[in-house]
């Protein structure tokens, strides 16, 4: 067995408990609240039970946007108490066998738990700050399934308490999400019969390829047919991201500091009021590793009652309201990042040694590329500043892998020489970080596409490396 072919196994053994870890809270959850309701006793939670089944019909592959749209209201259940209910749900799934509704049923739960993740005591309110946030359902094969939840003070007099408007798809992108809900929302404001026209002709939709746009058309009453225009961004690995709260929330070197850590699979919590804080800045984190993926637990809104899953002692990227703080008592061996405006202390707890990790010369290399940022920039100028000054890091770091693939002419899989690849790095401080580097999950996993991948078949990542060496080449050659 190659040392792929053993990473790859190594990797599925982790994978898989990382995920029964996280499952048997929401399963465990989903089974008590089912028994509740029907008076019998809980059922006791299969560790290795998924978190959700796919749907009879694969709406990522046939091109679809979304798999559900749903409302998710708060029932008064008893004195304090509120219980998250799901009150409209689109489409609704018919024809199914017993074990695909039970499935259904316990990722509905879930939403509504991700769609109010506070826990059960609120107080009606007159006034509510509108607020959308993404969270992410994770499958024990490790496929994730995006959730995008708007919540919002429903219409009405007095004091109430807000509602949630969530939308789950395979598709990660969170500006075009955000826009199908501003239409969603105006709707919702004359008559729930509104949303389902809508919603309908977005399903019935394809999903628009990178840069293009998709249109469509729906009527409103006293306005008449509109037209709505869906553009999905060109960078399609920037899609659902925006860094503009990552960066108004932490300095650059703080950001470098989480980087560093990321980047070294450890475990970090961020801390937050704000749901949509939360999403946003993690889903910031994650995408600063572009080659490479996150392959941990990765749960950008911690709910209440799945608050013990800060105890694992696996790697994760967890957010956490700061109502919540308190709970994470074991704060040890962590980095603990505090999102809050104006927050005294902004790195709780740390390992102490993330200053260490990169590289010096190639750690200032990417604030200086940082600090070309323009306070007017758009959110697209933003994403390209950013992404290229952490691209480049790991172009400059690692690019030279494909040197150390080796393919056989005899149609024997392709290998890789690890020890050949660590020693090919000239600067000390940087073969020092490579070697720390290459011991991680999202390293294996890259090494392992890249050897399954055809020498012809190269991605974006492979432009880049291929531009860069290109022009170490010209500078050679000038000099």
């Amino acid at each position: 067995m190659t040392d792929s072919e053993q990473g790859l196994q190594t990797e599925k053994r982790k994978r898989g408990f990382r995920n029964r870890f996280v499952c048997r809270f929401i399963t465990r959850v989903a089974g008590q609240e089912q028994a509740s309701q029907s008076g019998l006793p809980a059922p006791t939670a299969k560790p290795d039970a998924p978190l959700e089944r796919s749907a009879p019909e694969t709406y990522f592959q046939s091109g679809h946007f979304f798999e559900y749209l749903v409302v998710v209201s708060l029932r008064k259940s008893g004195g304090s108490a509120y219980s998250p209910e799901i009150t409209y749900q689109f489409p609704k799934r018919d024809g199914l066998v017993k074990f695909q509704k039970e499935e259904e049923e316990k990722t509905l739960k879930a939403i509504t738990l991700f769609c109010f993740p506070e826990g059960v005591k609120w107080a009606p309110l007159t006034e509510y700050h509108s607020e959308t946030f993404s969270f992410v359902l994770t499958e024990l094969d490790g496929s994730r399934r995006n959730g995008y939840c708007r919540r919002l003070l429903p219409n009405g007099k007095g004091a109430r308490p807000p509602e949630a408007y969530c939308i789950i798809s395979r598709l990660a992108c969170f500006g075009l999400f955000s826009k199908i809900f501003d239409e969603v929302e105006k709707r919702r404001q004359k008559s729930m019969a509104m949303i389902y026209p809508f919603m309908q002709s977005l399903r019935e939709a394809q999903f628009p390829a990178p840069g293009q746009t998709v249109r469509i058309k729906s009527f409103i009453p006293e306005s008449g047919t509109e037209e709505i225009a869906l553009t999905r961004p060109l960078d399609s690995w920037l899609e659902h991201v925006d860094f503009r709260t990552l960066f108004r929330c932490l300095s650059d070197e703080q950001v470098l500091l989480v980087f560093a850590s990321t980047v070294l699979e450890r475990r970090i919590i961020f801390v937050a009021e704000e749901l949509s804080t939360l999403s946003q800045a993690i889903h910031a984190v994650a995408a600063l590793l572009y080659p490479f993926s996150w392959q941990h637990t990765f749960i950008s809104i911690v709910p209440e009652i799945l608050i013990d899953v800060v105890m694992a002692p696996t790697p994760y990227l967890l957010g956490v309201q700061k109502c919540m703080l308190d709970l994470v008592s074991d704060q040890n061996d962590l980095l603990l990042v505090d999102l809050s405006e104006g927050s005294p202390e902004t790195l709780i707890s740390s390992n102490e040694d993330e200053q260490d990790i990169l590289p010096p010369k190639l750690r200032d290399e990417i604030m200086e590329a940082l600090s070309h940022r323009r306070n007017d920039s758009t959110l697209e100028e933003l994403n390209g500043v950013v992404s290229s000054a952490f691209l480049l890091f790991f172009v400059k770091t690692v690019g030279h892998f494909g040197k150390f693939i080796r393919r056989p002419r005899n149609g024997q899989p392709a290998t890789f020489d690890r020890q050949g690849f660590c020693r090919g790095v000239d600067s000390r401080s940087t073969r020092t970080f490579v070697e720390r580097f290459v011991k991680t999950q999202m390293f294996d996993l890259f090494i392992q596409n890249v050897e399954r991948q055809p020498a012809s078949q190269e991605g974006f990542f492979h432009k880049k490396v291929a531009e860069y060496q290109e022009s170490r080449k010209k500078e050679k050659m000038k000099k």
